[in-house]
């Protein structure tokens, strides 16, 4: 089967990750893949190509519409013909759609990333072109329920699809890097929280820095690790001068080795103000880490409250900094119980396999319904 990616970017995002990660297991599986993203290729787009996975862009600036970059992708699907064109997050769902007007797309799926996507703008962009899509996916139950409500997608062509992740690199990190990377960074007694992430608005880091200040009133000695760029990174750091954190908070910026990072740490900790499915959730899920985050978008499935970590309401850093007290202040095998209980939970309900077999299983669905004939699936080596 020929699987064409649209995506808005190859950056630094969750989606672009997991798009990235479903690319790999559906190559895998013998099947041709390419990815075509709207904007310029990231970091994660040129690690991609990196690894063997045939990823190019259409070089559209960000926030400028530009003909040629739709020419160009009208040129790629006549020249490759795939059979499916899965599209992914709000600018290159809706170029999906245009395509289809000029371009043959045996098959066209879009998936919404996020419970707010873009501005009301956009969605209705969703409404008024939801007749040129075969089917949608969107990555949690609460964004489902909200783009139904709200009327920007019918349930009929609506399907939920969680992000998936491979544990594999966070289940085969050497038991000896933990105390090395403790001790690199100074932290070998400390109770050491970690977040991974864009510095937007939407992971409400401030919310997350207030939180930790009220936290180490009970435990002075917790340290914070924050992996990651964005936009807001220097504000992030102005409010953590302001809180009078020192170098209790470290700005460790983008890093390769995330599972080492994940395995350092004690607790993982989320301060989004609204999300779709975090896949630096599950990925700390994997890596064995009780968590506490918001309880906004799919957190609440990723995250079972009391179970795997501990839910707090957005915008609320006094509820968020009592629900890390409260994880610290647990014995430690019983945070390791909570960390067991998230990696089985990513491992019955989000690991990557399971998730590119819905992934096959739609495509054929649709194909089926309109009456054309996909190759057959190559066997799994």
């Amino acid at each position: 089967m020929r699987i064409l990616f649209l995506s808005t970017s190859m950056g630094m995002g969750g989606a672009d990750s997991q798009l990235i990660a479903a690319a790999r297991e559906l190559q895998s599986r013998g099947h041709q893949v390419r990815i075509l993203s709207l904007t310029e290729l990231g970091p994660m787009g040129v690690q991609a190509q990196g690894a063997g996975l045939d990823v190019a862009s259409l070089a559209m600036r960000r926030g400028v519409p530009d003909p040629r970059g739709f020419l160009r992708a009208s040129r790629i699907i006549r020249a490759w013909r795939p059979d499916v064109v899965h599209s992914h997050m709000v600018h290159a769902n809706l170029m999906a759609r245009a395509l289809r007007l000029v371009a043959p797309i045996p098959v066209l799926v879009s998936t919404i990333h996020n419970i707010y996507e873009a501005g009301e703008g956009w969605m209705w962009g969703y409404r008024l072109t939801n007749g040129l899509v075969d089917h949608m996916t969107i990555i949690s139950q609460m964004a489902a329920e909200r783009h139904i409500r709200d009327r920007i997608v019918p349930s009929r062509i609506l399907r939920v699809v969680p992000n998936g992740v491979d544990a594999t690199p966070f289940l085969t990190v050497a038991p000896e890097l933990r105390g090395e990377l403790r001790a690199s960074l100074g932290v070998s007694t400390a109770f050491v929280w970690l977040a991974v992430g864009r510095f937007e608005a939407a992971k409400d880091y401030p919310n997350m820095l207030r939180a930790f200040a009220r936290a180490r009133e009970r435990h002075p000695s917790a340290v914070l690790l924050l992996v990651g760029k964005g936009s807001l990174r220097e504000e992030t750091e102005a409010v953590a001068r302001e809180l009078a954190l020192g170098d209790s908070v470290r700005f460790l910026g983008v890093r390769s080795d995330v599972p080492a990072v994940v395995s350092a740490a004690d607790g993982y900790v989320m301060s989004s103000a609204w999300e779709g499915m975090p896949m630096v959730l599950l990925e700390a899920a994997a890596g064995g880490l009780p968590i506490v985050t918001t309880r906004v978008g799919g957190n609440e499935e990723a995250v079972l409250d009391g179970e795997t970590g501990y839910l707090a309401p957005p915008r609320d850093a006094e509820a968020l900094a009592a629900a890390m007290v409260r994880l610290m202040e647990l014995p430690e095998d019983e945070r390791r119980r909570l960390g067991a209980r998230g990696r089985d939970l990513v491992r019955t309900r989000y690991a990557l396999t399971k998730v590119a077999d819905r992934w096959e299983e739609l495509y054929r669905e649709v194909s089926t319904r309109k009456g054309i004939t996909l190759q057959p699936s190559p066997s799994r080596p």
